[in-house]
């Protein structure tokens, strides 16, 4: 045993803050990448786990920031404009999965923004790249009347849970949770990886599971694992489900490594009795998650004018028709702040954060899936005050969540993967419903959704008009375009449609799109009808026929060639994208990550952390396997394979002498309780198996 104890002691005693830690790490590895020590495929997966990602624009990052369950308060929106001001553009990006991104951001500053970002208990850790990335919740958990309780601690409990797990950090692809509040499921579960909606049975709180969804270019609806789960098994399922997508989860390639595939191939029995075979091993059997303490006591502001602000009447009763509801706490209301496309400058949020403290709870404002605000807990006798106030802003646009409130990704303004603008068509999409269909702003049936590509960061799939970017060639020349969806959208209790592709049209038309689809609908639907069941009754082949002329390319027009919000002809120029890192397929790389989960692995054993131990053990021996794979030119694409393959080349064949199978050796992970004992054992196993291969690597060589 005393080998092991030699590397916990090699790992010092005093250790550092696990978040300083984290940073003092990405400063180191940026200048190691610098002076060509690390490989640049491993540098780019380090950094997607710190929430640093690549941008179309060489040179510089774009910064994910990330907010459990979207919530932020006040004083976090001040410090992240700062940052944003020290270290980018001044501006700031809402996301789909409530994160903000800030963009044009230099390399070696990230570890200073990091650290300036943690004074207010803020992080990127695991805010990119293959991990679990940010939980996201429905924005009025908490404060709606029609939820049977608050989810808010529970994504907050699996948040912390899972943040710098090992078992996280390196993902075949990445992993997105979301809980809805309501049967409404307005946080869509049923296009995430895992997706939970609050359900009480027997007077015991639990949750309906469901496991395998995804957009992306081949969107998936999620599966039913449970129709009931108590809530103390949730962080256990989720642990689970994780540690078998880690081990059985395609990693070669990328396009089929989302555990949606996994179900897809191997079936949801299959998947649910693997998680069973990993119930010994994790870390804890039961998790039970404090709720007492759901709802913040709402602190009164100060006293308010005596005379009313001047407003506009009219424009009041809209606002507080479209962007206002009653919350479950008599005498309080939410207000949703609609922010373009997510955009807003760190001068505005400033005077936003401003106003939140004036007239709402400015511990608490939470970021909407649809890329805007919601403020809590303003009284009736704070709304005109609020709206004057949000009126000089620009921010008090009627109509949230509505037919004008179109949901977009940044696209070709910074994205590599982004094929046309995705930001500047939307907004003159927008100009359309508002200036022509005005009455549309009440409408919460229909939603439009675009993204610069098909691999749907802006959630076109599930939109009952999405956009997705493209291009086509017409001669020499090429064409910025739209592929038009329909009849996508939320059911309800975890179930959703998945949009038609019906036709793809020059970018330049987009607005004349929506004019023919309104005016149709309006001049042929049943009164009442909603949209999807139109488009339903009459099919896709109508709807395509319908548009079709808007796809004649014989009169196209050169203004046609120029994608909206640029100047010039325009060009496809795709890079790689980094949604969920690349896979580092280099001998002497995976030796070294080997090395380097050892000494982490003896790092966690030091603070008692047995579980995290041995999961850092179990990655040892893969990485080590697999190298001596890839030595002999064996590629493997899962877990599960590397173990198999190393027996069939390197044990059957006793070119490496085991006392058993190295399946036998390395599957002891679920095999045994995390003890302490176990792990110290499982550690030694591990160095000398380690030492065993690089020596057959080394002979190999020579």
């Amino acid at each position: 045993m005393q080998s092991f104890r030699t590397e916990i002691e090699n790992t010092g005693n005093n250790k550092k803050a696990l978040v300083e830690k984290d940073i003092i790490d990405l400063e180191k590895k940026i200048r190691q990448f610098r002076e060509g020590k690390i490989h640049e495929e491993k540098f780019r997966s380090l950094r997607l786990a710190r929430g640093v990602y690549g941008q179309r624009q060489q040179g510089v990052q774009m910064i994910r920031i990330k907010l459990p369950f979207g919530k932020v308060s006040a004083k976090q929106l001040l410090r992240i404009a700062d940052i944003s001001d020290e270290y980018s553009n001044g501006n700031l990006h809402l996301t789909t999965r409530q994160d903000v991104q800030i963009h044009h951001v230099s390399l070696e500053r990230t570890p200073e923004l990091w650290a300036k970002l943690e004074q207010d208990d803020i992080t990127l850790r695991e805010a990119c790249g293959n991990t679990v990335r940010n939980v996201t919740a429905s924005a009025e958990a908490g404060i709606d009347p029609n939820e049977l309780f608050d989810v808010s601690p529970y994504a907050k409990a699996v948040f912390e849970y899972f943040l710098r797990k090992p078992f996280g950090q390196e993902l075949g692809r990445k992993i997105k949770i979301a809980f809805s509040n309501t049967d409404k499921d307005t946080a869509v579960t049923y296009i995430h990886d895992f997706g939970f909606i609050p359900k009480i049975e027997n007077g015991k709180r639990g949750f309906k599971v469901l496991v395998g969804g995804g957009l992306g270019a081949q969107p998936f609806l999620a599966q039913t694992a449970f129709e009931f789960l108590p809530e103390e098994k949730l962080i256990p399922f989720l642990e689970a489900s994780i540690r078998v997508f880690d081990r059985y989860g395609e990693r070669a390639s990328r396009h089929k490594a989302r555990i949606k595939y996994l179900i897809n191939k191997i079936g949801i029995d299959e998947f649910l009795k693997l998680i069973k075979e990993e119930e010994k091993a994790i870390l804890v059997k039961v998790f039970p998650i404090d709720s007492s303490r759901t709802e913040t006591e709402i602190q009164f502001r100060s006293q308010l004018p005596d005379e009313n602000p001047a407003i506009d009447k009219d424009a009041f009763f809209v606002w507080n028709k479209t962007n206002v509801f009653k919350q479950k706490q008599a005498g309080f209301f939410g207000v949703y702040i609609k922010i373009q496309l997510g955009n807003i400058s760190t001068t505005k949020v400033r005077e936003f954060a401003r106003v939140a403290k004036l007239y709402s709870d400015a511990s608490d404002i939470r970021i909407t899936i649809n890329q805007g605000f919601l403020l809590r807990n303003v009284t009736a006798e704070e709304l005109p005050f609020l709206f004057s106030e949000l009126s000089q802003l620009g921010l008090a646009t009627p109509g949230f969540d509505s037919v004008g409130d179109i949901t977009a990704c940044p696209g070709t303004d910074t994205c590599n993967l982004a094929i046309s603008n995705s930001t500047n068509v939307s907004v003159e999409l927008e100009k359309v419903i508002y200036a022509e269909y005005p009455e549309l702003i009440y409408n919460h049936d229909i939603k439009i959704k675009i993204s610069g590509c098909m691999n749907a960061c802006g959630q076109h799939s599930l939109a009952q008009i999405g956009f997705h970017g493209s291009s086509f060639k017409i001669g020499t020349n090429v064409v910025p375009a739209l592929q038009v969806l329909l009849g996508g959208g939320t059911l309800g209790n975890g179930k959703g449609r998945i949009s038609d592709k019906v036709i793809k049209v020059a970018s330049k038309r987009g607005p004349d799109v929506l004019r023919t689809l309104f005016d149709d609908f309006e001049k042929n639907a049943v009164e009442g009808e909603y949209f999807n069941s139109y488009y339903d009754n009459q099919g896709k082949d109508y709807f395509y026929q319908l548009l079709k002329p808007l796809a004649d390319n014989s009169s196209l027009k050169e203004t046609d060639f120029i994608d909206w919000g640029s100047e010039e002809k325009f060009q496809t120029a795709i890079g790689v994208g980094e949604c969920a890192g690349v896979v580092i397929d280099l001998v002497q790389t995976l030796f070294f990550e080997a090395e380097e989960k050892l000494e982490l692995s003896a790092e966690a054993f030091g603070n008692e952390q047995f579980g995290d131990s041995i999961y850092y053990t179990y990655a040892a021996f893969i990485n080590g396997a697999k190298a001596l794979l890839l030595d002999k030119e064996i590629h493997v694409n899962t877990h599960h394979g590397v173990i198999a393959d190393f027996d069939k080349h390197f044990i059957e064949t006793k070119e490496l002498k085991l006392e058993s199978s190295f399946k036998d050796l390395v599957l002891q992970i679920n095999q045994n309780e995390p003890s302490k004992q176990f792990a110290e054992l499982y550690f030694i196993e591990a160095k000398e198996f380690l030492q065993a291969v690089k020596q057959i690597r080394q002979t190999n060589l020579v």
